[in-house]
């Protein structure tokens, strides 16, 4: 074979080999296009058609906006406490007032210039506008039967002034104590939140005088707790309000009382745990009087000279002495009869009465059906009627039958409802709590 049917031998067997290699080319590229066929194609975000929205958007005002903060007047509130020898032109000038017209109508005002006797200590509250001038002032006043709130407001280019009673912020607040020497040593006792207030301790000796005599039966580690209410103003305390409960251990024996007030009457008193009135029925005299000038028994009669059952006790006390209700009750009659001369009578709970006659007068206003609490002042002592001189004629009766007053044994208040007990024994739970968590630790806190 010739050199050049060698060449062409060669370049055929290479075009065979291209051919096999370009076939199996396409054979894998069919398997591969089939694989791809089965999963189809998320289409381009950038494909999908876009959605304008078109929205006329007004522009702020801001010359009107300007305009009101240049015109709104800036207000500010100071509070400061009275200075010992300070004026009211020292104290305005702390409260940052520039008004001479205010302080001349807080000088001249007949209520306004009551907050002049403020004593140091005592808050006193302004507010005043950018210039100094004063838009309000406020003060609370000491009164003689509680405290007032004085309020001068300016009205244009005058001002006005009104006094009401201050909002008070009520606490209940628990206190314990022991005794080391006396009652009013452990209640000045710094311990447990400091000293207790003059006016719990008063009602502390009011609420537990019918068992225990604070003067000699008080003994080293007798103790006592005590739930009353506080009344407050701006964090400072106004006054001190009811005890609503209190325990004392008196040489082992524990007393516990609460208070229950009537919801509808807004009545109340003291009462045992159990619901037993710790207020006795009846006071033991219902008369300041200087002597018992007749008993209850068989006397000479002063004005008719016989021998005569005396149904009362004459009680010898100065011409219109006040005369009060023994016990709670209903007025039964008001007005004069034959030798009790101006009488009151008394109905009380069950087959209970009170007589009281000679009465020079009668308190005003004081009219059949009424309803009394004891305590209450209903006439002054007289000598109306058959008597000799100034005195009460006092009467108990039982049943419409006259009884010594002095004869009777202790009678207690009327007893709870059915329905009131169920409400006291709510508060009495609530306040046994109480009582449970102030008590010394391992000592327990039964009512004897």
């Amino acid at each position: 074979m010739n050199p050049i049917q060698k060449i062409t031998d060669r370049l055929a067997r290479t075009s065979r080999k291209t051919r096999v290699v370009a076939a199996g080319a396409g054979v894998l590229a069919l398997f591969a296009l089939g694989a791809t066929a089965v999963a189809p194609i998320a289409p381009d975000p950038a494909d999908l058609p876009v959605k304008s929205v078109t929205e006329q958007l007004a522009l702020p005002n801001l010359q009107a906006q300007i305009s009101a903060l240049q015109n709104d007047s800036q207000q500010f509130i100071h509070e400061e406490r009275i200075r010992r020898g300070d004026s009211l032109g020292s104290v305005f000038t702390r409260l940052g007032i520039d008004d001479a017209q205010a302080q001349n109508f807080v000088r001249a005002d007949k209520v306004a210039k009551r907050i002049l006797t403020l004593k140091p200590g005592k808050r006193i509250q302004a507010e005043t506008d950018e210039n100094g001038l004063l838009l309000s002032l406020h003060a609370t006043i000491d009164g003689k039967d509680a405290p007032s709130m004085i309020t001068v407001t300016r009205k244009g280019d005058k001002f006005d002034v009104s006094e009401g009673a201050p909002q008070l912020e009520r606490r209940i607040e628990m206190r314990s104590r022991e005794i080391s020497s006396s009652l009013y040593a452990a209640t000045d006792s710094d311990a447990d939140g400091g000293r207790m207030p003059d006016g719990v301790v008063n009602q502390i000796i009011e609420m537990f005088s019918n068992n225990i005599d604070f003067r000699s039966d008080l003994k080293r580690g007798d103790h006592f707790s005590v739930v009353y209410e506080t009344f407050w103003q701006d964090g400072e305390l106004v006054r001190t309000g009811r005890i609503l409960a209190g325990e004392f251990v008196n040489r082992g024996t524990t007393y516990q009382s609460v208070w229950y007030e009537d919801p509808v009457s807004h009545q109340g008193g003291y009462y045992s745990l159990d619901g037993k009135s710790l207020k006795q029925g009846f006071l033991k005299s219902p008369v300041a009087y200087t002597r018992v000038s007749s008993g209850f028994s068989m006397r000479m009669h002063p004005v008719f000279g016989v021998w005569k059952q005396h149904t009362g006790i004459d009680l010898a006390a100065p011409m219109g002495t006040p005369i009060r209700a023994a016990g709670d009750g209903t007025v039964d009659f008001v007005g004069t009869q034959n030798g009790y001369g101006n009488i009151v009578v008394l109905k009380h709970w069950a087959n209970y009465s009170t007589a009281y006659g000679h009465m020079s007068r009668f308190v005003s206003g004081l009219r059949k059906g009424e309803k009394v609490h004891q305590g209450d002042v209903i006439g002054y002592v007289g000598a109306t009627g058959w008597a000799t001189g100034p005195h009460l004629h006092y009467e108990f009766r039982v049943g419409g039958t006259a009884k010594d007053p002095n004869g009777m044994k202790v009678v207690a208040q009327a007893p709870l409802s059915s329905s009131e007990l169920s409400r006291f024994k709510m508060a009495a739970s609530d306040m046994s709590h109480r009582f449970s968590l102030l008590a010394p630790a391992g000592q327990a806190m039964a009512a004897r």
